[in-house]
C-alpha cells in the first residue's frame, strides 16, 4: 500500500518546517541582493547563492534524471544570465523575479521568473542540458507519490506557477485602474497611483474536491477533461461561488 504524507503540490519545504529563516535571506534582504547583481558587476567573485527556476507560459524548467525520474531546472544566477547571451538581450528585470524561499539544507535562496515574453534566448542552449519546458500536470503524472524528494520538487513548481499567474493577472489595481508593481519580492503588488497605493496580494480561491466512492463495488467516480495529460483523472471538484 502506498503511503502519503502530503498531498500533490503540498508540503513545500521551502515554506515549512522547525528552522527560522535566517534574517540575511529574508524575502526583503534577498531582493536588495538580486537588485545590487543587477546594478553591479555580475562576473564578480563573491555571488549570493541564488537559484531560478525559468518558466515560460507556465511550463516550469525540467528534464529527465534517470528512467521516468524528473527534476527541476534550477539554475544558479550565472547560469540564468548565460543564456541570455553576450551581450545579453531581453533579460529580466528584479522587478520579473518572484521570492520562493530559502532552503537551510544547501543554504541557498531560491527565486521563479516567468521568461514568456524572453523570445528564444534560454532556449537556444538549454537543449544541451536536456532541459525543457514542460507542463506541469504531465510532471504530477510523471512523479512517484512515494518518493519525497519528487513531491517535495512538484510543491516548489505549483508554488511557482500560481504566484506567476497572479502576477501577470493582477496588473491592474482594482481600486483605481492604474498599473500595480511588485513589491518584496514579489509577495505582493501596490498600486502605482500615489493617491491610492493599494496593497494587492495573491488570490485564494475557495474550492471543494470530494472523492464520491461505491463501498458495495468497493470503486470510486472520476472525472477526465479534455485538457488533461493522458492517463490523468481527477476527483470531483469546483469553485464555491
Amino acid at each position: 500500500a502506498m503511503s502519503l504524507y502530503s498531498h500533490a503540490f503540498s508540503g513545500n519545504p521551502l515554506r515549512s518546517g522547525p528552522h527560522k529563516t535566517p534574517e540575511s535571506v529574508t524575502p526583503e534582504s534577498a531582493f536588495l541582493k538580486l537588485k545590487t547583481l543587477f546594478s553591479a558587476d555580475r562576473h564578480e567573485s563573491h555571488i549570493p547563492n541564488f537559484k531560478v527556476l525559468p518558466f515560460r507560459k507556465g511550463k516550469p524548467l525540467a528534464g529527465a534524471v534517470s528512467g521516468p525520474r524528473w527534476r527541476l531546472g534550477w539554475l544558479n544566477f550565472h547560469e540564468f544570465l548565460g543564456h541570455f547571451g553576450n551581450p545579453p538581450r531581453s533579460v529580466p528585470s528584479e522587478d520579473d523575479f518572484v521570492y520562493l524561499g530559502f532552503n537551510h539544507e544547501d543554504d541557498a535562496v531560491y527565486w521563479a521568473v516567468d521568461t514568456s515574453e524572453e523570445g528564444g534566448g534560454l532556449s537556444d542552449e538549454l537543449g544541451a542540458k536536456q532541459l525543457c519546458f514542460v507542463e506541469l500536470r504531465t510532471l504530477m503524472v510523471a512523479t512517484d507519490w512515494t518518493e519525497a524528494k519528487s513531491m517535495a520538487e512538484l510543491a516548489v513548481a505549483g508554488h511557482a506557477k500560481s504566484l506567476l499567474e497572479w502576477h501577470n493577472t493582477a496588473r491592474f489595481c482594482g481600486h483605481c485602474g492604474s498599473a500595480t508593481v511588485p513589491v518584496e519580492a514579489g509577495k505582493k503588488k501596490r498600486c502605482s497611483n500615489e493617491s491610492c497605493k493599494k496593497s494587492i496580494y495573491p488570490r485564494l480561491d475557495p474550492v471543494v474536491i470530494m472523492l464520491v466512492i461505491d463501498r458495495e463495488n468497493d470503486c470510486a467516480l472520476l472525472s477526465k477533461q479534455s485538457r488533461f495529460v493522458p492517463r490523468m483523472w481527477s476527483c470531483l471538484a469546483g469553485f464555491i461561488e
